[in-house]
């Protein structure tokens, strides 16, 4: 079926995009940046969000980090 293959076509890789994020996984994977995200969410859980902000920033750019892979 040419559905089956439009990622291959269109050269687009669905399913490395879905690795990057944290949510279920395909084949019960856990994410690239499952680790800083769980530990930026731990840091900011019952915090306010202005405090957040303040206080867990280096969580927060190690995520962004992670996901945008600036430095790597």
């Amino acid at each position: 079926m040419p559905f089956w293959d439009l990622q291959k076509q269109l050269g687009v890789d669905v399913d490395r995009w879905l690795l990057r994020q944290s949510m279920p996984q395909p084949y019960g994977r856990a994410a690239v940046c499952h680790a800083f995200e769980r530990e930026w969410v731990e840091c900011g859980h019952g915090l306010g969000q202005t405090r957040a902000r303040r206080e867990c920033g280096p969580e927060y750019e190690d995520f962004m980090e992670c996901m945008h892979r600036t430095k790597m």
